[in-house]
Formats: structure tokens, C-alpha cells, sequence
């Protein structure tokens, strides 16, 4: 898990953001115009997600048929993507569901198996760890996190919105989900560096009675639906010290090394907390191991994407001008590689909030991007808020 209490990834980001009208070029653009370009291209994930037929004992291993069956996710990467190498241990993980829960299982290579934490509700992340999070509606607001370590010592958080948005209290640390089944299995020993060890494995089953809180129309998915997923391992550099595993400290400044982050769908920053980033799961009607289902690709998606570039390039205009901008003329629109979608965006602004409006692919219904990254479905008739 990584920028939780401030700003500053966002100030980076920003910082980043190419300012272009600087420079007397006779193809540049205007002197107000901002663009923003996105470290890594916009390829998310995808994963069909299929049911199992009988409820999984939740034992920390995929000894079901159910499990045996169901496909795994790419090998995790960086989470700056192919800004960063590879890995230098591989990490993946699998999904099911049926009528009750949410169903997740992930493999970690490790040859030295260490936890410290033992406190539920701790910060896991300061150890060696398994993450999950779940956006059920895509709006980048109110989604879950789950942390786990070897010990399977599990915190569960709700967050209203990303760190990034402002320093506002965002985060419900003190909230459990009841139900939930969670369990660890290794293949070695934990805390001994005498030996070395194979890998640690975490299942989880996450009620839909919790879920769908956040779910459109507040009930678990339906088959065909998709939903934002995302997944992060915590490896930390350790070193052994008087039979003990330890943080390896940078000798300049004492503190520790910062930690590996490796998940399934990168981010192209050291934030995870960046839905717009995660990974894609369609969940269907068969079960696992009757048949393949097509990941179906919705070009609603596209719209979505081109506001979530508008949506920085506004910040990115604040930040140089102190303002926000409603004319068209200071933004570099997107293009959207579909012919049956066109962006046609609409930007409303205030001195401290701006919304972007944009019709969507079937013109039935219009996609509103607020000041706070919330990305939601308005009706024809509601499409400037009050």
C-alpha cells in the first residue's frame, strides 16, 4: 500500500504534466493549453471470473476441482509497469464466485517467509503482504481494500475516495465485514531463515452482503458484468541478523529500503490508490472448467478513459494558472479509436470545482466527471448539476 496520508504523488504528477505554450514553435499549441500524458499506456487487465458450483473450504489452498480449473492472472509485474523490470519473484493470482461470496486465491513465490504483525486491523503493509481492491461500480470513489500476511492477519479498509483527492478524512480504518473467511498456507517455515522456503498462498471469500454496499444497484453482479479489480504484493528487502530476518536500512539515511511493489494491473506510479488503473473482471454464468467466455470489451470505457485525461489536464491548468478552464481551446482532446463512439465534452467550472460532461457511446445517457475524480452515469435530462 503506498501514499496514504498526503499529497505528494499527486504534486509529482502534476509536476509532470507537459506544459506546452512556453515555446515559440509555430505547431504548439496555444500558451494555455496543458496536456496530460500518462507514464505507461492505458491497457488495464482483463480477467473472466467463473462460478464454482460448490461453496470452497477456505483453507489458504486451490486443492478444489473449482480452483484446479480456473484461469490465472498474468504473472503480477511492477507497479510502474515496463517503466521498471520484471519481478524477481513471480506472483499470481485466481477469482471464482457463486450466489454467497466473492472468491480470491494468490501464490507467492518466496524463499524466505517472515510476519511480524499479528494485531487485526494492523498496517499490514509494513510487513511482506497480499492486497486486494474492489471498485464494484468503477466511479473511483468508495471501493475496498483487504491486506493479509503470512500470518493471516487481515485489515479490511473502506475508502470514500483516493488519498490523491485532497487531506480530507477519506478512509474508515475501524470497519470489519462479517463473514469473511480468510487463510494462509506455506509451503516452508515462517520466521526461520535457516531454511528456505517455496511460497506463501492466501484464499479469501468476501461476502456479497458487504460488497454489494458499494455495487450498482446495490446487489452482487450479475453474469456479464464487470467490475474494477486490482491486486498489490508488499516485498520488502530483508537481510539476516543474529538469526532473525530484518529490513535492510539505506546507510546514508537509517531508514529502511523502500519496498517492491508488485500487482496485476500497474498503475504507472507508486500508487495504487488510482482506480481508473485497475484491472477488469467479467464474471460469468458458467462454471469453471465447462467452457470459455470472450472477455467482452464495453466502449463505454473509452469515453470513461478520455474524461479521466481531461480530468488531469484540468488540475494541471489550476496548477499553472490558478483557475480552472471551460473553453475547449486549452485542452488537447483525446482520440477515441472507435467509430461508434465520439467525445463531445461540455466543461462547467466554479472557482473551486469544475465538472466535464460528455455524451455517452449511444447518446441514451451522459458520463460526469467531477473536481473530486468521481466518475458517475447522469440521465439526459440531469446532465449539469445544480
Amino acid at each position: 500500500m503506498i501514499i496514504r496520508w498526503n499529497i505528494i504523488g499527486l504534486l509529482g504528477l502534476l509536476l509532470g504534466l507537459i506544459s506546452c505554450g512556453e515555446q515559440d514553435s509555430p505547431a504548439g499549441p496555444p500558451a494555455a493549453m496543458v496536456d496530460y500524458q500518462h507514464p505507461i499506456p492505458f491497457a488495464p487487465e482483463k480477467y473472466v471470473c467463473y462460478q464454482t458450483m460448490t461453496p470452497l473450504a477456505i483453507d489458504g489452498k486451490q486443492q478444489e476441482t473449482a480452483w484446479e480449473k480456473a484461469p490465472w492472472t498474468q504473472s503480477f509485474v511492477d507497479i510502474e509497469g515496463d517503466l521498471k523490470p520484471k519481478p524477481a519473484l513471480e506472483t499470481r493470482a485466481k477469482m471464482l464466485w457463486d450466489k454467497d461470496y466473492f472468491y480470491f486465491y494468490a501464490q507467492m513465490e518466496e524463499p524466505h517467509i517472515w510476519a511480524k504483525l499479528v494485531q487485526r486491523d494492523a498496517v499490514i503493509y509494513y510487513d511482506d503482504d497480499f492486497e486486494i481492491f474492489i471498485d464494484p461500480d468503477g466511479d473511483g470513489h468508495n471501493y475496498y481494500e483487504f491486506e493479509v500476511n503470512a500470518f493471516n492477519t487481515l485489515w479490511e479498509l473502506l475508502l470514500l475516495r483516493p488519498y490523491r483527492v485532497d487531506e480530507e478524512p477519506k478512509v474508515l480504518f475501524n470497519w470489519n465485514i462479517p463473514n469473511i473467511k480468510t487463510a494462509v498456507h506455506i509451503e516452508g517455515t515462517l520466521n526461520d531463515p535457516s531454511d528456505e522456503d517455496q511460497y506463501w498462498s492466501v484464499e479469501m471469500a468476501i461476502p456479497w452482503t458487504a460488497l454489494k454496499e458499494l455495487a450498482p444497484k446495490e446487489r452482487g453482479p450479475k453474469a456479464g458484468e464487470q467490475w474494477r479489480v486490482n491486486f498489490s504484493r508488499v516485498d520488502w528487502t530483508m537481510e539476516i541478523k543474529e538469526g532473525e530476518y530484518v529490513k535492510v536500512k539505506d546507510a546514508a539515511t537509517g531508514n529502511s529500503l523502500p519496498e517492491n511493489n508488485w500487482v496485476w494491473s500497474p498503475t504507472g506510479q507508486i500508487n495504487m490508490h488510482m482506480p481508473e488503473q485497475w484491472g477488469y473482471v467479467q464474471f460469468s454464468a458458467l462454471e469453471a472448467g465447462a467452457g470459455e467466455e470472450a472477455f467482452v470489451d464495453q466502449p463505454e470505457e473509452a469515453i470513461k478513459w478520455s474524461l479521466w485525461q481531461l480530468y488531469f489536464q484540468q488540475l494541471a491548468y489550476f496548477e499553472k494558472n490558478q483557475r480552472y478552464s471551460d473553453d475547449l481551446k486549452d485542452f488537447n482532446l483525446p482520440t477515441i479509436d472507435n467509430a461508434d463512439c465520439s467525445l463531445e465534452p461540455v466543461f462547467y467550472t466554479s472557482p473551486q470545482w469544475f465538472e466535464i460532461i460528455a455524451p455517452s457511446c449511444d447518446r441514451q445517457t451522459r458520463w460526469r466527471m467531477r473536481a473530486d475524480g468521481k466518475l458517475d452515469q447522469l440521465s439526459p435530462i440531469t446532465a449539469k448539476s445544480e
